[in-house]
């Protein structure tokens, strides 16, 4: 008797849909941006119509939050690894994060697009970005504590401060980058960090 072939579950079957929707509303939203990529045409690259993307998603603001969390994932897990070490150790971290981000065009191009428009406190992703740059700017801070407390960096140096320049050098790097691709975006950090270890008082060769 031949074995029979288990189809597959609703919920495995949704969760492709899912996953095919989520990729068609990325490069819409990588062009347009989140107020210039109706639903119809989201519906439309992913071959479907806009009920059955309604189905899965009840508006495009709940599309939005699950594009902007399903592509935030993987960045997030390498700052998290990133700075997990602290210190001169995580300044390097850094360096290898933004040249990875070089490989990663559209989820550049996707961020620098959207938290453009979520600037504007009415903008569906305005509280996932605030949430984002708080979040970075903690760990970042947390390390260049940490480099502090081990005796790698001066105590004197504002953390709190650092952080939020290091987060203003990746951003502004990542927009001329996406404006001129012959710009070296990994070369440039690396020169602002060899700055950056002069100020914090690391004396330590780069690497």
């Amino acid at each position: 008797m031949p074995t029979r072939v288990p189809r597959a579950s609703s919920t495995q079957r949704g969760a492709r849909t899912r996953a095919e929707i989520l990729r068609a509303a990325v490069p819409l939203f990588v062009q347009n941006g989140y107020r210039g990529a109706p639903l119809a045409a989201v519906a439309d690259a992913a071959q479907m119509t806009q009920p059955g993307v309604l189905h899965h998603f009840p508006s495009k603001e709940h599309l939005l939050m699950a594009v902007l969390e399903e592509r935030d994932r993987e960045s997030r897990e390498a700052m998290r690894e990133a700075l997990r070490e602290g210190g001169v150790a995580a300044l390097h971290a850094l360096e290898e994060l933004v040249e990875h981000n070089a490989d990663t065009p559209e989820l550049v191009q996707l961020f620098t697009v959207l938290v453009g428009e979520a600037v504007a406190a009415e903008h569906p992703a305005h509280g996932f970005f605030v949430e984002r740059y708080e979040h970075i700017r903690h760990r970042i801070a947390h390390a260049v504590r940490h480099g502090q407390e081990t005796g790698a960096f001066r105590s004197d140096a504002d953390a709190e401060t650092i952080a939020a320049m290091v987060i203003a050098m990746m951003d502004g790097l990542q927009v001329q980058w996406l404006l001129d691709r012959q710009l070296d975006m990994a070369g440039s950090f690396r020169r602002f960090v060899e700055i950056l270890r002069q100020y914090l008082g690391d004396q330590r060769p780069a690497s």
